[in-house]
């Protein structure tokens, strides 16, 4: 049973900002992502930088309003329709799915300390619920130390800790109102290896004992197959390839995928940059502004064929799980098996 599905989504930016801007040059940051996250399973997002993924979790919490598409919340018998949440409702599903962000410095309010900064956001619900100054201070002190930090941390300042740390601070503070699905969104990304690990291992101990469900956003694929349990690899708004973390480690088909596997390695491979004309154009765009549908990696694939201009592909299932998006993925397996 899942905890939350995203069916068909879209998101699209202006590209011109400003009052004098014109409008109706667009991009297609989102371009029909579908996906689910299961009870305590983790699904990972990965992809360069612009990808879109960031804006995917995004939407999910209602920080961007999706164009189109569904996101569903499945909360004990209820089924929650994201989109069409409002006021209470919508802070209640907030409580039950938090967003802990890429760079905590940002995030954590310099001029609190650590325990205004845990529970300003939910002193209110709380008290409402029945629970006192002196229980919710006692409950942030907990949390605290459950991410390894001590309770005498509660009185100093963000700034006093370490990068680390303060993304142990932005984990406690997702925690508080006990959610069911975490989202991360590049929560390891800006720290030194040895401290990437130690926070991948806090987040698996978190998942084990609170029985969390988590999506995780990341641009390292070697680092999602280490900790998600299902992967989604993004390319221009779109999921190219989706498969078990271990099946896609072992075997990711998908040209791109190969790609970011061997970025993760510090293998230089040559892939022609992408003209900007196909630049996250939907399928229809494509085939409106270059005579075909065209796959968004086409310009960049070492196994294009001409199809593969002229016709965007759909994502079909290979095997039980896995996923891809490519006309000619067995190109790609053989060239990969003759290296």
């Amino acid at each position: 049973m899942p905890v939350l599905t995203v069916s068909n989504l879209y998101k699209r930016f202006n590209l011109e900002a400003g009052f004098f801007s014109r409008f109706g040059r667009f991009v297609n940051a989102v371009n029909d992502i579908s996906f689910s996250i299961g009870k305590n399973e983790a699904y990972g997002l990965v992809g360069e930088s612009g990808c879109g993924k960031t804006t995917t979790a995004r939407m999910l919490v209602r920080m961007y309003e999706a164009d189109s598409g569904e996101i569903l919340f499945y909360y004990g018998d209820e089924t929650l329709a994201v989109s069409s949440l409002r006021k209470e409702v919508l802070r209640q599903y907030r409580e039950k799915v938090r967003y802990v962000f890429q760079d905590p410095a940002k995030s954590l309010n310099p001029r609190m300390n650590v325990y205004e900064v845990l529970v300003s956001g939910c002193r209110k619900p709380l008290r409402k619920r029945g629970v006192s100054e002196k229980e919710l201070r006692q409950k942030a002190s907990g949390i605290l130390q459950e991410v390894g930090l001590q309770e005498g941390d509660l009185e100093k300042r963000p700034s006093e800790f370490s990068g680390g740390q303060r993304q142990r601070i932005s984990i406690a503070r997702s925690l508080l109102m006990e959610p069911e699905v975490l989202i991360c969104d590049e929560v390891v990304s800006a720290l030194d290896v040895s401290i990437q690990g130690q926070i991948l291992n806090l987040l698996l101990d978190i998942r084990k004992k609170r029985n969390i469900s988590f999506l995780f956003i990341a641009h390292d694929l070697k680092v999602a197959c280490y900790f998600c349990d299902r992967i989604g690899v993004m390319y221009k708004g779109e999921l190219m390839e989706e498969a078990p973390a271990s099946d896609l480690y072992r075997e990711g088909l998908h040209p791109y995928t190969k790609l970011l596997f061997s970025s993760a390695s510090g293998v230089s491979k040559e892939f022609s940059a992408q003209p900007q004309s196909l630049n996250r154009m939907s399928g229809k765009e494509r085939k409106e502004n270059t005579g075909g549908g065209g796959c968004s990696f086409a310009a960049r694939c070492p196994n294009a064929i001409q199809q593969c201009l002229n016709e965007h592909p759909g994502l079909e299932k290979i095997k039980d799980g896995h996923l891809i998006r490519c006309f000619n993925y067995a190109a790609s397996e053989l060239s990969s098996d003759n290296s």
